[in-house]
């Protein structure tokens, strides 16, 4: 096809060198430009015609590895132009200040970022960051940890929120990374009530949040299903009191499901032998699994003791952990 427009146009070229000039027309435009011109337009419209290599594209602009653009291309089969994308990141990168490694750790963690309409998402929600009071390098900082918090409704209230519980940005940014469900949860039905329910329980809300990788996602839970685990541990014996100490000792333990509980509790009572008050001391118990941890040893410490091969007893916590 180029070819063919190529030769056609150098036909009426050559046909129009053979044409009369006069001092007063308008010169022609060489054959070499006209050619160019016509080259880099078809090049140009066969550019714009041509699909959308969405993982060439996460490579080659957004920095991300071979691995990281084929695993978050999944997430991006929609797009069919770069223009949303480079809207996106020309606010990133400009507005926002962005590093251009930040930058690839960003799409790398939320590549869905590239489909946000900048006026209608990103500059909204920038803005309730800039009115509780962080700056532009911090506001930077912020999105290179948590992007997916950009498109909550509840993020200005729950960004206010959390940093009057733990004081800072710097001590709440390390916090989101782990859980950043912290700021996209309905703060009133679902944060407030458990924040309340474990301050009843005695437990400090910045030691929660800073405990490990699990323990933010206790404030995210269901509030019911909090209450629900509460009352299941009671309805197995174990008094309310006993209750309080296992939650301030392993909180996370009330975000577990309630067939993990049930199972790990009867299994532990049941079949080991244990007090309630002997697994209270060691709510640690509760986590681990019946079926690859205190099942196998608990089978153990039996074969031993009927071989007589144990002298007195072992401590069974000892043995599990």
């Amino acid at each position: 096809m180029v070819s063919h427009l190529r030769a056609t146009l150098s036909r009426i070229v050559r046909s129009q060198s053979h044409l009369p000039t006069s001092s007063h027309a308008h010169p022609l435009v060489s054959p070499h430009r006209i050619l160019t011109i016509l080259g880099s337009s078809v090049a140009a419209a066969a550019f714009s015609s041509s699909p959308f290599a969405v993982e060439d594209y996460l490579v080659s602009r957004c920095g991300l590895t071979q691995a990281q653009a084929l695993k978050a291309a999944t997430k991006l089969s929609h797009l069919r132009s770069r223009a949303k994308p480079e809207a996106v990141l020309a606010y990133l990168e400009s507005t926002l200040g962005v590093p251009h490694a930040d930058v690839a750790r960003i799409v790398a963690i939320d590549p869905t970022i590239l489909r946000c309409n900048v006026e209608k998402t990103l500059v909204p929600r920038v803005a309730e960051l800039r009115e509780v009071g962080l700056s532009r390098d911090e506001i930077a900082r912020f999105v290179s940890l948590v992007p997916d918090a950009l498109r909550s409704r509840f993020l200005r209230g729950n960004l206010e929120f959390w940093l009057g519980e733990l004081g800072s940005l710097d001590r709440l940014l390390p916090v989101v990374r782990r859980c950043s469900g912290l700021l996209k949860a309905n703060l009133d039905k679902v944060t407030r009530p458990n924040v309340a329910f474990l301050r009843q329980c005695g437990r400090s809300i910045s030691e929660i949040a800073a405990t490990n990788v699990y323990s933010p996602r206790i404030f995210i839970k269901n509030p019911e299903i909090l209450k629900e685990a509460v009352q299941l541990v009671e309805e197995l014996g174990i008094l309310q009191d006993d209750v309080l100490a296992i939650v301030r000792k392993q909180p996370i333990i009330l975000s577990m499901s309630e067939k993990k509980v049930r199972g790990n509790l009867i299994f532990l009572m049941n079949d080991v032998g244990l007090e309630a008050s002997y697994i209270v001391q060691r709510p640690v118990l509760l986590m681990y699994s019946v079926e690859r941890r205190l099942m196998p040893r608990h089978c153990l410490l039996k074969v031993l003791k009927e071989k007589g091969l144990l002298k007195g007893e072992l401590n069974y916590y000892n043995t599990a952990s």
